[in-house]
């Protein structure tokens, strides 16, 4: 299993830090391409949303999800 990759992105204005393995960032590239978004806004929704955790938890759910629709 590869290492989680950590980046930086702005989300509505504010720079925030994001730390996830490479799959989850391939998968949420995809999904926002998918729906004709950059990662950065397709980011700025889920962090839109109530949630019981993390950005980075929520952001593995929701591409998991995705995934999942496809199989």
């Amino acid at each position: 299993m590869e290492a989680p990759q950590k980046r930086s992105i702005v989300i509505a204005g504010h720079a925030t830090s994001l730390s996830l393995e490479p799959v989850f960032w391939q998968t949420l590239r995809e999904m926002a391409a998918e729906k004709q978004q950059s990662l950065p806004e397709m980011i700025a929704e889920i962090d839109a949303t109530e949630r019981p955790a993390s950005l980075s938890s929520a952001l593995r759910v929701v591409a998991l999800k995705w995934a999942r629709r496809g199989a």
